[in-house]
């Protein structure tokens, strides 16, 4: 008998949560409350989240293993295949959907693709419909848009939520658990993530880049954390490159003066010191890798291609 045999789960929930949705409806807000901490980068501007993000919520309940996905969107550059197969290999692998739409808005063709996405790769999961900002809209309007999403695909059920209050997030962390199969831990319970620090640290900096800077610049930056280390003065020292596709990009991140970068290393500072509990030295510097978005070779090093 194998020792996984002789545990015995009954009662007890455990399994992986896609979190999908287009951009900016919620799902990394949802997350770090969740979690406790800031492990997902939140951004005003959409492909903030990359790559697939654990954050795991272990309580006496249950382990919920939540899946951050990248919003999917249309894209002619090689790495928008990747970000694509990244929300699409988390929809195969997941034991309950998380289908996040803003329930402010009516379904447009963000979420139509995304729920034809849904329907292809996990047609048998189940699916939980989470109207996040439902704070935003008159209740007399709630069903309504309940309605208009439940259209797009077979939803086992749907919540309104708003991700920003205390009930609404224990209303659905309490829907989740029901939904999940009897399992056991699969992760020790005191880890939260399989992310390290210093690749947080990147989405963190990127994320903060994507906020202060112009629509034509931010999708293509590239942050590379080049030394991330403990100092004998219990200091924190970051060392960070925000790698552009051109050279007129990097004179729009330096900033007439510095002012810009100066700004964004300001603000990620503040950031990473949230996230890490320690005080930060934080130093960036500005590189040109033209179409590095489309290289290949640049795409592979920095393990943002499945090739």
């Amino acid at each position: 008998m194998t020792e996984l045999e002789e545990i015995d789960f009954e009662g007890y929930k455990s399994g992986y949560v896609a979190l999908l949705g287009k951009p900016n409806v919620g799902k990394s807000t949802l997350l770090n409350h969740y979690i406790g901490q800031k492990i997902a980068a939140v951004s005003i501007k959409p492909q903030t989240t990359r790559r697939r993000q654990l954050g795991i919520l272990t309580t006496e309940k249950a382990q919920i293993i939540f899946v951050d996905t990248p919003g999917m969107h249309a894209g002619a550059y090689k790495l928008s295949e990747f970000i694509n197969e990244e929300a699409r290999y988390a929809l195969m692998d997941a034991d309950l959907i998380l289908f996040i739409a803003d329930a402010s808005q009516m379904p447009d063709h963000e979420d139509r693709q995304l729920a034809r996405e849904v329907a292809e790769k996990a047609g048998r999961t189940t699916k939980l419909l989470v109207l996040n900002k439902s704070d935003l809209i008159d209740p007399a309007l709630a069903e309504q848009r309940a309605a208009a999403y439940a259209e797009l695909l077979d939803f086992d059920d749907h919540i309104f939520i708003s991700a920003i209050t205390p009930g609404g997030r224990e209303d659905l962390l309490e829907r989740i658990i029901e939904l999940l199969p009897e399992g056991p831990q699969y992760f020790p319970e005191g880890q939260i993530t399989n992310t390290y620090e210093r690749e947080i640290a990147e989405d963190l900096i990127r994320a903060v880049a994507l906020t202060f800077l112009r629509d034509e610049v931010p999708y293509g930056i590239f942050v590379r954390v080049d030394d991330y280390k403990m100092r004998k003065n219990d200091m924190l020292y970051v060392h960070a490159t925000l790698i552009v596709e051109r050279e007129s990009h990097k004179g729009i991140v330096i900033g007439k003066g510095g002012t810009m970068i100066k700004q964004i290393s300001t603000a990620a500072r503040q950031e990473i010191e949230d996230m890490s509990g320690k005080p930060v030295f934080l130093e960036l510097k500005v590189k040109v890798e033209k179409n590095w978005r489309n290289n290949p070779a640049f795409l592979s090093r920095h393990g943002l291609s499945h090739d």
